[in-house]
């Protein structure tokens, strides 16, 4: 029952007609403020992304070729920190029935197998069977917490990789190629895992068992050479930092299967997202398959990826993704030793004393001391991913049979772009590199600043061909010398020990008794 009476209600009806104008022209205002707030913060959005999308479409162009940033000593010009990155994106657009990346002189190039979505990581079983991981980026969970600049940090992260051709689910497979028939072209391509995988990248075999590292762990699976399908459940080795800014997770089993190394980007270009986000990662991993204990193997690694076992040492190498946002000719790329224990700098140094001004975590004390200098530079922005070095039984011919092949993922911000290719880099008879990068497979870009394809990884066939994955394109490469006869072993470098020191001695003593000795037998010295 209504609790007024009729007089009561007609005052209060009253009282609402007196209200209700004030009420609407002071709805009427309050709309009017918010709506010219809000038109201003549009403007000052619209005003900043014009500034932004200024800078992004001109950017630093570069003062050196790629070139004069490669090779064991690049050229490193004075940075120049930029306030908005260079931006220059080579959209994808596919290659054509019947086309092919140019291969150098004395090469063939062939489809090995394409329809694949996104492939990235090659791995060859010893029975010839290939392994490729078909994968993108894990989804990025946003909590929220970020604020405005990660938001639209996020818009333009997302922008860039559907520009370049990696936006995306990632599909998650673990896909088995088989040429049966040797013709050079895998006619079995099926799928055989799925489940337990999480933005695979990673592979490894030995012993029966098969070693995927997802983004943020290694996986070991029972699985049989041959097998046309891996049926066992996923054992969890050892957990790995989650995605980050560098989600890719390589892995190389060491020859004597004992242990896995496994190369772990860093979140951000220089720490500017706090150090805390950054621990265990940076850097390799090793983990010993028979303990099942983890290590930190080497450290200061922004972004490794590659990785192989030099035929001349037995050492592991690595390929490392270099920092951004120094210009277009700063930081070169790089390819390295890694020995245990081994520092390159990252965030506050490279290429061994270069000072990163822009890093503002304190820089650890006597890091400069203990930093390493990179063997081999690979150009700047070149975005060197996968590597293997020359193996026996490979046909690539003389001039390509002693060093090492790397695939150049392509540039996003340089002016012009790099990249985009298979490259070569001569070593000499103790192992060490030199000269230039030599160009193996070319053509991805196209004149036009568009690209149809973007090569990823590299790895030996069981006929001794290089294959190549494009993952934007979805094919397999096949290059090799239809002339070239299966190349010997690299003799690994043979020598030995010093003898151990027994006793101290004072080597200035040694000198001068060395000294005087000599300076007799010549003469020099009167009644000695």
């Amino acid at each position: 029952m209504w609790p007024f009476h009729a007089d009561s209600l007609s005052f209060v009806a009253h009282a609402v007609l007196r209200i209700l104008p004030q009420v609407a022209t002071l709805s009427i205002a309050h709309v009017m403020t918010t709506l010219r707030k809000v038109s201003i913060s549009l403007l000052v959005l619209v005003a900043l992304a014009g500034v932004g999308l200024y800078f992004l479409t001109r950017g630093d162009t570069a003062d050196l070729s790629v070139d004069e940033v490669a090779g064991t000593d690049p050229t490193l010009q004075e940075p120049d920190a930029e306030a908005f990155p260079t931006v220059q994106i080579a959209k994808p657009v596919g290659w054509e029935a019947g086309d092919a990346p140019k291969a150098a002189e004395g090469l063939a190039v062939n489809r090995f197998a394409e329809g694949l979505d996104h492939p990235r990581v090659l791995y060859a079983l010893p029975n010839g069977d290939v392994l490729v991981t078909l994968t993108r980026a894990p989804a990025a969970e946003d909590d929220g917490e970020g604020g405005f600049m990660d938001t639209i940090r996020g818009w333009v992260a997302s922008y860039l990789f559907s520009e370049a051709g990696a936006a995306g689910e990632s599909p998650n497979e673990l896909v088995l190629l088989r040429d049966a028939d040797g013709d050079g072209t895998a006619e079995i391509q099926q799928v055989i895992l799925t489940e337990g995988l999480d933005s695979p990248s990673g592979i490894s075999w030995g012993d029966n068992t098969l070693y995927i590292a997802n983004h943020d762990a290694v996986l070991a699976f029972d699985y049989e050479l041959g097998a046309d399908a891996v049926t066992s459940k996923a054992r969890k080795l050892m957990d790995l930092p989650p995605g980050g800014g560098h989600w890719m997770r390589n892995m190389e089993i060491h020859p004597d299967g004992g242990r896995l190394y496994i190369a772990v980007g860093s979140v951000s270009n220089i720490g500017e997202s706090g150090m805390a986000i950054e621990d265990g990662r940076a850097m390799i991993w090793e983990y010993n398959i028979e303990t099942g204990e983890p290590r930190q193997y080497a450290a200061g690694l922004r972004n490794p990826n590659g990785l192989d076992f030099s035929p001349w040492s037995g050492e592991l190498w690595t390929t490392v993704n270099e920092r951004d946002m120094l210009g277009s000719d700063l930081v070169p790329d790089y390819l390295t030793n890694v020995p245990v224990g081994a520092q390159y700098g990252w965030p506050w140094l490279y290429y061994k004393d270069n000072i990163d001004r822009r890093v503002e975590a304190p820089m650890p004390q006597f890091l400069m001391e203990y930093t390493r200098n990179p063997e081999f530079a690979l150009g700047p922005h070149v975005a060197a991913l996968g590597l293997v070095f020359s193996a026996e039984g490979h046909t690539m011919g003389e001039n390509l049979s002693s060093g090492a092949f790397i695939a150049r993922h392509g540039s996003w911000n340089r002016k012009p772009p790099s990249g985009y290719d298979v490259v070569y880099v001569a070593f000499d008879g103790r192992g060490n590199p030199e000269g230039k990068p030599v160009p193996v497979l070319t053509g991805f870009l196209n004149d036009d600043g568009t690209t149809k394809g973007r090569p990823t990884w590299v790895e030996w066939a069981g006929d001794g061909s290089l294959l190549v994955s494009d993952d934007t394109a979805g094919i397999i490469w096949r290059t090799y010398a239809p002339e070239a006869q299966p190349a010997a072993a690299i003799e690994p470098n043979q020598g030995e020990s010093l003898p151990p020191q027994r006793e101290l001695s004072d080597p200035r003593r040694a000198f001068e008794e060395d000294y005087l000795r000599e300076q007799a037998a010549q003469g020099n010295l009167p009644g000695l």
